[in-house]
């Protein structure tokens, strides 16, 4: 399925017209599709931590700048030294001060801007980072983006999930019931994300 097809089949189910394109249109329903189908992929995509959107990357230095898909780490160890001890995380700059300036066998690290500092800043060097990426979108050719562009545009995650997102969003903007819908949309993204965790 593409983006394209997946507004179609909203077409389909609220009686609009089938697109033929949805980008460069200037038909304000195709517009509104497009909006809701960002929203709704946004949505979906932080809802879980999808196995196309754990990404790993080693630190070369120390600080390290985070990557450019970066959205969030992953839950629990997601920062371990180059010998596979977890670096502890610390979560305010005061705390931070105080550990950065201790000398501690323990390794910690501190999110800052877009850096993610170490200490000891000597452990950081050669670290498994282990994060989310924001990159949901997957265009042409091996394209990853967290922006909907094209018409052709698919998914990390099942694409009827982006379907019933826009469904029910619709359905709310035109002030329709849509609380079925999205009852509907809430038991499949559950029934996804443990499937792609692998538990049925």
């Amino acid at each position: 399925m593409t983006l394209l097809s997946v507004i179609n089949e909203v077409c389909d189910i609220v009686s609009l017209d089938r697109f033929e394109s949805i980008y460069g249109s200037n038909d304000p329903n195709a517009e509104t599709m497009v909006a809701l189908a960002q929203e709704a992929g946004e949505e979906i995509a932080r809802r879980s931590d999808w196995r196309r959107l754990l990404k790993q990357q080693v630190a070369i230095i120390s600080p390290m700048t985070l990557p450019a898909d970066y959205q969030r780490m992953t839950p629990g160890g997601a920062v371990r030294t180059a010998s596979g001890t977890c670096f502890r995380p610390i979560a305010n700059s005061s705390q931070w001060a105080i550990v950065d300036g201790t000398a501690s066998a323990q390794p910690y690290f501190f999110l800052r801007a877009s850096q993610i500092l170490f200490s000891p800043a000597a452990a950081g060097v050669g670290a498994v980072v282990d994060y989310v990426s924001k990159n949901w979108v997957l265009g042409d050719p091996y394209e990853e983006r967290d922006t909907l562009k094209a018409d052709d545009d698919g998914t990390v995650f099942p694409e009827r999930l982006l379907c019933k997102g826009i469904l029910w969003r619709w359905k709310r903007q035109k002030g329709l019931p849509y609380d079925d819908s999205l009852a509907e949309f809430e038991a499949d993204l559950l029934q996804e994300i443990n499937a792609d965790r692998g538990v049925s």
